[in-house]
């Protein structure tokens, strides 16, 4: 598990440079605690003495430049710990972002939406704590726990044996306590809170498709039952974590009162000769504890940080794994099937249209992503094809950003262009800031239907050779879905360039549309197509044979 942790926060690439300043900065923040403590413990007993004036001027010029450098260092730690932190968080979404896309696509492909965002959001935030909550106050507090322990050693041997015992148990068996309590909840919750997140994405894509087909109710209440479970195992956590939230004021009250016992057997007029104690220095071994502890005191927080981030480690080094793993396995990779070849179940040529029909389930966006390369398969791929989801992701930014996705250099003109030629000219005209537009929300500030326009404009303005469009005009009414599968399926259209294949997959397909070729994966094995051969509507070509030869991989989808 640590190992996960160790690859997974090389992500980061932290600068060491910038982890010392921060640890100096935390180190200057207790020091400074520290010392206020020790120089206002003799300026008590001193004052209490009713020396010359004179004799406490330094002293209180110290307590007030050590109350003010606290807050200050302070300051400096937090703003220099997190700008630790958001660097490496950027840096690590940057690299597992490159992996993923340079990688094995199946990585990312076959995991759930809510599991991905997960492991790309969230899991790289717990990451980012690990250097706020966990790198730098432990490396602060170990450095103050060896000082006061080395101060009070100057004073009292006893009072520093006892004070380091104190702070081990703070130290030590609170955030071991407090870590156990963490992993019950992560280890028990996270799985919950996966599948919450799953159903939850699920609920508010689809919510109208859902409550159409009767199964929202059902949604939501799946939603809540792993809610449920995720608090019960956090419930659960909390016997060892009140432990560990006590252990902290047991040490410091015992540690205090430690001292305060040694300081008094050890007390005497001598000033401090023949083994007596001052009370100055009674005063010191007593109050600096206090100070001392305001170290530990952040050590718990920081192991339920690293038990949290060995959880989120392992499931982004999974990720990576699964990445770099080889797009094929142990198989040789099916050749790249070129634009003037076979586009796995059939012959087609540059600019071919293609429809792959079939009902829900059959496997059609599985044929899709296989062509595509995103998942392995026997069928071959289509050389440079793009692969446009129905669910793909809307931004929370402007109109034409969203369309920038697929090519970074498209201009507005272009955007309007296009917008205008998938239906939604008027509404882009409508809006006060046209394209420049900002999409408050993602997909929620559009309708089903203008989400649909807004990807299918997105996969137009890519400049890949092959596009696999997965349901297009869905949420769209019957209509306007017909005409705008018939252009898309038209190779004399000025929708899409002529050179360019197009397979689109729908479960209705108009009955007037000039695609070239027309994939029915309803249809049965052979013995049955034989009856209902597939005809190429341009060459009239019966596909019987095609469909024998290919049925077996299809089945496997």
């Amino acid at each position: 598990m640590f190992g996960d942790l160790r690859r997974a926060l090389a992500l980061l690439e932290l600068q060491p440079t910038r982890v010392a300043v921060a640890v100096a900065a935390g180190v200057a923040t207790l020091g400074s605690a520290l010392a206020l403590a020790a120089v206002s413990a003799w300026l008590i007993t001193r004052a209490w003495q009713m020396p010359p004036v004179l004799d406490l001027t330094v002293a209180v010029v110290a307590v007030r430049a050590l109350g003010i450098s606290r807050g200050v260092f302070r300051y400096l730690e937090r703003l220099s710990t997190h700008d630790t932190a958001l660097r490496g968080m950027t840096s690590a979404r940057t690299r597992l972002y490159e992996r993923l896309a340079s990688g094995n696509r199946a990585a990312a492909v076959t995991l759930r939406r809510g599991d991905l965002m997960a492991r790309a959001g969230s899991d790289v935030d717990v990451l980012g704590d690990v250097v706020v909550r966990a790198v730098v106050p432990i490396c602060v507090s170990v450095i103050m726990m060896v000082a006061a322990v080395a101060l009070l050693a100057f004073i009292s041997t006893g009072a520093a044996a006892i004070l380091f015992v104190a702070l081990l148990i703070a130290g030590v068996l609170a955030p071991v306590l407090a870590a156990r309590a963490a992993a019950l909840a992560e280890t028990e919750g996270a799985n919950a809170r996966a599948e919450f997140a799953e159903i939850a994405v699920r609920a508010l894509d689809h919510g109208p498709e859902l409550r159409v087909a009767g199964r929202l109710d059902e949604t939501v209440e799946a939603a809540r039952s792993a809610n449920r479970e995720s608090v019960h195992a956090r419930d659960r956590a909390a016997i060892p974590g009140a432990f560990a939230d006590a252990a902290l004021p047991l040490a410091i009250g015992a540690s205090v009162l430690g001292s305060l016992l040694v300081g008094m057997a050890l007390y005497g007029p001598t000033g401090g000769t023949e083994g007596g104690m001052t009370p100055m220095a009674l005063a010191v071994i007593v109050l600096v504890p206090l100070a001392a502890f305001e170290a530990t005191s952040v050590l718990p927080s920081a192991a339920v940080a690293l038990t949290r981030a060995r959880v989120s480690a392992s499931r982004i080094v999974a990720l990576l794994d699964a990445a770099e793993r080889p797009q094929w396995d142990d198989r040789q990779p099916p050749a790249a099937l070129g634009r003037e070849d076979a586009v796995s179940l059939a012959t087609v040529e540059s600019g071919s249209r293609v429809a792959v029909v079939g009902p829900s389930g059959v496997g059609k966006t599985t044929l899709l992503m296989q062509l595509g390369g995103l998942i392995p398969a026997p069928i071959g791929v289509i050389e440079g094809a793009r692969f446009f989801a129905e669910d793909a992701h809307l931004f929370e930014t402007s109109i034409l950003e969203n369309l920038r996705v697929a090519r970074g250099d498209i201009d507005p003109s272009e955007a309007v262009e296009m917008l205008t030629k998938v239906g939604l000219g008027e509404w882009i005209a409508e809006l006060p800031d046209g394209v420049d537009t900002t999409l408050v929300g993602g997909a929620r500030a559009v309708s089903g239907g203008q989400r649909r326009r807004l990807l299918l404009a997105r996969a137009l303005l890519s400049e890949a050779p092959a596009l696999l469009l997965d349901e297009p005009t869905e949420h769209l009414d019957d209509a306007s879905g017909s005409e705008l599968v018939r252009r898309l399926l038209d190779r004399e259209d000025d929708l899409i360039d002529r050179a360019r294949i197009v397979v689109l997959v729908t479960h209705q397909l108009p009955p007037d549309t000039q695609a070239d070729l027309v994939i029915d994966l309803a249809v049965s094995p052979p013995e049955k197509s034989r009856k209902n051969p597939l005809r190429s509507p341009i060459s009239g070509r019966t596909l019987t044979s095609t469909r024998e030869r290919r049925w077996s991989e299809v089945d496997e989808l």
